[in-house]
């Protein structure tokens, strides 16, 4: 009597499985990428703040070198970090921002339209309420540090409480998370840049088109891609534009549809297993079988589909967490609790903190009484305010963000990441006690009215 596979693979050990198991039901968590990103900064706190402090600039401000036929740089570990590894977040974000709008929630006007209103609450209100406190001041070049929503931290929170909060809700926070991460990405591109080299960036418009090309042309393999994007990066860095911002265009290159219909592939392989199943077995064929059957399957996953579930997991879990890491050591051994009150920290926690719940809440609410759009499904006023204030959570692009508004700055920069950890932890919490404890389920729902 034949055996299965299974029966013949040697047994697991009781420990290992044992010690996995917690391992392998974290990463199950939705909240799990969140979690790791908090862990990381708290890590990098204390490392900052420890006995060993001077090994973390150390290690983060390593001095690298990279060398390619006779040209290279010079950089640290952490320029590795933010302007190198960072670009595959961007690139990440690039595709699920185009992903969302081809297929996703943002693929109508109407679906799209309320969570961008709010986004557009989100950021002008942070930013004018961070030039209140800094107007006049040397750190009123980073008034776009509060504009941002982190995604995973957000989302996280909103895990947390999903008992609570109807997915209608989750899924407009997703979508004014991306039109946050647009806005970023344009502020990024058009204010802080190092001056614009023309003849530099003609080359990347031609790279561009390259890319414009192999979507057209529906090419799939990665490699050809990342060739593209790596010069597009070197063009855009000697361009004047941030570089990471590659990754971006490179992700919104990619195609985000099928080659075929699906239910013209799935029809065919219909045929093709029918015909199988009628013939005798040929052991030696089926190799090639299967191979048949992959290659057809490949033709209903677009190849954004597969870049992303590729890449997300490295994003998520690796490049994210090493980005807080190297970038949230703040040095608190000489502060005080009133160094929050200078206008450079104080600035970005209202923005987060205020600024944010305001701008969402008043900008959503004013569409939904205009009937421009009903609030989203299941939601009541009390849980979009909560949610509101959750999205005041802005951590990575945040840091990203006043890493380069702050460059060279070390003392300013010090002060604006304070005031990103404790303007987000705020947020954080108290959005997380609204929506636990006080906010109502959806029978006190806003609704437009006749």
């Amino acid at each position: 009597m034949a055996t299965s596979s299974k029966t013949n693979r040697p047994p697991v050990p009781a420990l290992f499985k044992v010690a996995l198991a917690p391992v392998q039901a974290f990463f199950r968590l939705e909240a799990s990428s969140g979690i790791l990103l908090a862990l990381c900064a708290v890590a990098a706190l204390a490392w900052a703040n420890s006995p060993w402090s001077a090994s973390y600039a150390t290690v983060f401000d390593a001095p690298l070198r990279l060398e390619v036929v006779g040209h290279g740089g010079h950089f640290t570990f952490r320029e590795l970090i933010n302007d190198g590894l960072m670009t595959l977040f961007f690139f990440l974000v690039g595709m699920e921002i185009k992903r969302e709008l081809s297929s996703g929630e943002l693929r109508t006007f109407s679906r799209a339209l309320l969570p961008l209103i709010a986004a557009l609450g989100g950021m002008v209100v942070p930013a004018l309420l961070y030039l209140a406190f800094t107007r006049g001041t040397p750190a009123q070049g980073g008034w776009a540090i509060p504009m941002a929503t982190d995604i995973a931290f957000a989302i996280g929170c909103l895990t947390l409480v999903k008992a609570r909060v109807g997915h209608g809700l989750v899924v407009f926070l997703t979508a004014l998370a991306i039109f946050d991460d647009i806005g970023g990405i344009l502020v990024i591109a058009l204010f802080y840049g190092t001056g614009l080299h023309v003849e530099w960036l003609a080359v990347g418009a031609g790279l561009v088109a390259v890319l414009w090309g192999l979507n057209r042309f529906y090419v799939r393999n990665g490699l050809v891609y990342a060739l593209v994007g790596v010069a597009l990066w070197y063009a855009m860095h000697h361009g004047g534009i941030h570089a990471t911002l590659s990754g971006v265009v490179l992700g919104l290159c990619i195609p985000a549809r099928p080659s075929r219909p699906g239910r013209e592939v799935l029809e065919e392989l219909a045929a093709y297993v029918q015909g199988l199943v009628s013939q005798p077995d040929d052991e030696s064929a089926r190799g090639a079988q299967l191979l048949h059957i992959e290659e057809a399957l490949e033709d209903i996953e677009p190849p954004l589909n597969r870049f992303v579930h590729l890449w997300h997991g490295y994003v998520a879990y690796g490049i994210v967490p090493l980005f807080a890491l190297a970038n949230s050591g703040v040095d608190v051994s000489g502060m005080s609790p009133a160094d929050l009150l200078k206008p450079l920290p104080l600035g970005i926690i209202v923005g987060l903190f205020v600024g944010k719940q305001v701008g969402i809440f008043l900008f959503t609410w004013a569409a939904v009484k205009a009937g421009v759009s009903p609030l989203p499904a299941g939601g009541s006023l009390g849980q979009l305010h909560g949610v509101a204030v959750v999205a005041g959570i802005g951590f990575t692009v945040a840091l990203f963000v006043g890493g380069l508004a702050f460059a060279g700055q070390p003392a300013l920069l010090a002060e604006a990441k304070l005031g990103i950890l404790t303007g987000s932890l705020v947020s954080a919490v108290v959005g997380y006690v609204l929506l636990r404890y006080v906010a109502r389920p959806a029978q006190a729902a806003l609704q437009a009215p006749p």
